[in-house]
């Protein structure tokens, strides 16, 4: 078809033409609704909510797919079956799509499967986990051929028959790459995407942070880019390790590079037991928390086992329960609307349904940032049958405070287990050094499990010094929350619709406003800015496809943060009071001046 088949949203001069040919078909050609005299179809969902892809030759439109969100309160579906005889339109939070329409001269052309393709990773895109649709009854076999399954029920309108179909993001995803990943590839170089996520998820289909070290070089040739480079989509410290863990690392490197370190790491065990107050039987370290959380669940968990997560949640417990154990996995809901909070009697009263093997709890949550109380958190896990395993991650716990840990209880009870990372919280992500604690039967099986040398001696000595000097750590954590609370003060000042989440950790959320720009579009502009930010639209359809995550930096990287948004918001039209689209606004300034030297 040529580099000029196009990928876009529609845009609102494409909806006549939208409404004209869904009547021409619907109307005309199919006998599902009766004629306008207009010869325009519309429905209410046209007016919020809904999103049209279209496919276009050139200038001009060939086809569209329709996308209703969970978010919009309401699908198509809900005009002929009611949410109990239907309720996986509440349960699931599913996207709907429909009405996959093609101009007739291009029906047999690859139209209508790249709108299909796209529309699911546009889904994806959102942290959708699961489509409906209504299909037409004599196309079922095309639709079961990319993965869509009848739910059993049947929908009449005019003289079309429709099957209710669903199916699961991942499951969909998996299937389009092994039919038809050869000929996506080859139509890739062919396609003018432009839709704002990338044509093909990740290969192991986890979305990380890190695109800034894209910009750097992962082949470490071009290292000196990292100056220009604001990362702010991972959460790595701004400050540098402790003078303690510099000198470590700079007395004897080449020794330490060429040196096997201690197999057990037994003095880092050593260091975090006196530190933490802990007994040395009740802890297992990994080369950071994701080694510890493949380790430990690939042993615990089969497909067989359910899992409950939050949501929104670090994606990597998703990743490994869903895709690489393949666990049935269900989520408790997080609500913008109660802050995000964790309400302990609501968790209490659906974990204490018996059904789960392992319950997941970031605490401090990443990404919403929000803090539990130990208590809270106790409360509900005494509650919960004996038979149901907790993982607490507290990799942000320190911007806290110690108190609120649950590492005390993990030690005692073989419930729970409480990991904690070394790498953010202390500068050496870089390093990968992570620790989790457990009652010592379940710590010794996890140590039997772990291979020698868990842990690299240039880590090790990091790690053993950075803890042996909390007056350094405590002061910059101090210091990370004036940054935090200035750096939110200035994105506020951008626009007054722009909605600014503080964490209790080095990061914050921006949302923007439902009719502005995608937090994909804003995160790909401040790239041109040599800027980036992390979308967290992958993570969970919570956030609307609306909201970006950005780490804490310095000073001056924070200016470049607030400079490159009031940019990229201006060029793509976001902002509402146009008072900051250069670098010598006075937000701008004021993150700049507001803390000094810090």
């Amino acid at each position: 078809m040529g580099r000029d088949l196009q990928l876009r949203v529609a845009t609102p001069e494409d909806s006549e033409w939208i409404h004209e040919l869904r009547h021409r078909v619907y109307a005309a050609e199919l006998g599902q609704h009766p004629p306008d005299p207009a010869g325009r179809l519309r429905d209410g969902l046209d007016d919020g909510g809904n999103v049209y892809l279209v496919a276009a030759r050139g200038t001009v439109p060939i086809g569209f797919v329709s996308l209703t969100p969970p978010w919009s309160g309401r699908y198509a579906l809900d005009k002929y079956l009611t949410r109990d005889e239907l309720p996986l339109l509440t349960d699931d939070d599913p996207f709907e799509v429909r009405i996959l329409t093609v101009e007739p001269r291009w029906r047999a052309t690859a139209a209508a499967p790249l709108l299909m393709y796209a529309a699911l990773r546009w889904i994806a895109a959102r942290g959708g986990r699961r489509v409906v649709a209504m299909g037409r009854a004599e196309l079922l076999g095309m639709y079961r051929a990319v993965g869509l399954r009848p739910v059993g029920r049947t929908v009449h309108s005019g003289a079309v028959t429709f099957e209710v179909l669903t199916g699961e993001v991942i499951e969909l995803t998996r299937l389009t790459r092994e039919r038809y990943g050869a000929a996506l590839e080859r139509l890739r170089s062919t396609v003018d995407w432009r839709l704002d996520m990338a044509f093909a998820p990740r290969p192991d289909g986890c979305e990380h942070g890190g695109a800034s070290f894209t910009a750097i070089g992962t082949d470490f040739r071009t290292l000196h880019r990292r100056s220009g480079i604001v990362a702010a989509d991972v959460l790595d410290a701004w400050f540098p390790p402790a003078p303690g863990v510099r000198a470590a690392l700079a007395e004897d490197p080449a020794w330490a590079a060429r040196t096997s370190p201690p197999s057990g790491a037994e003095g880092l065990l050593a260091e975090i037991a006196a530190v933490r107050a802990l007994p040395p039987e009740t802890l297992a370290v990994g080369a950071g928390s994701s080694d510890l959380i493949f380790r430990a669940f690939g042993q615990w968990l089969t497909p067989q086992s359910r899992v409950l997560l939050t949501d929104p949640c670090y994606g990597e417990y998703a990743h490994v329960t869903e895709r690489v154990i393949g666990c049935r996995v269900d989520r408790f809901r997080l609500r913008r609307e109660d802050g995000w909070r964790i309400d302990p009697d609501r968790l209490a009263d659906v974990v204490g349904s018996g059904r789960y093997d392992l319950v997941v709890v970031v605490n401090p949550n990443n990404p919403t940032g929000r803090h539990a109380p130990a208590a809270e958190l106790r409360r509900a896990i005494v509650a919960a049958p004996a038979g149901t395993r907790w993982w607490i991650d507290e990799a942000y716990l320190g911007y806290v405070g110690p108190a609120e840990s649950l590492a005390g209880l993990a030690a005692t009870d073989p419930r729970v287990v409480v990991c904690t990372s070394l790498s953010k919280m202390y500068a050496l992500s870089g390093m990968r050094a992570a620790y989790l604690v457990a009652e010592p039967d379940t710590a010794a099986e996890l140590r039997r499990r772990t291979p020698p040398w868990p842990v690299s001696l240039p880590a090790q000595l990091a790690a053993v010094a950075a803890l042996r000097d909390p007056a350094y750590y405590s002061d910059r954590w101090r210091r990370t929350h004036e940054l935090r609370r200035q750096l939110a003060t200035a994105l506020a000042g951008l626009d007054e619709d722009l909605a600014v989440e503080e964490s209790v950790a080095n990061f914050l959320a921006v949302t923007l406003p439902s009719d502005g720009p995608s937090a994909a579009r804003l995160v790909a502009e401040c790239r041109r800015h040599d800027v980036y930010l992390r979308d967290l639209s992958p993570l969970s359809p919570r956030y609307e496809g609306r909201t970006l995550r950005i780490a804490v930096r310095d000073t001056a990287e924070n200016a470049r943060i607030v400079a490159a948004c009031g940019a990229a918001l201006g060029a793509l039209g976001g902002l509402r009071t146009g008072q900051a689209s250069r670098a010598e606004t006075p937000a701008v300034a004021a993150v700049a001046a507001a803390v000094g030297s810090v």
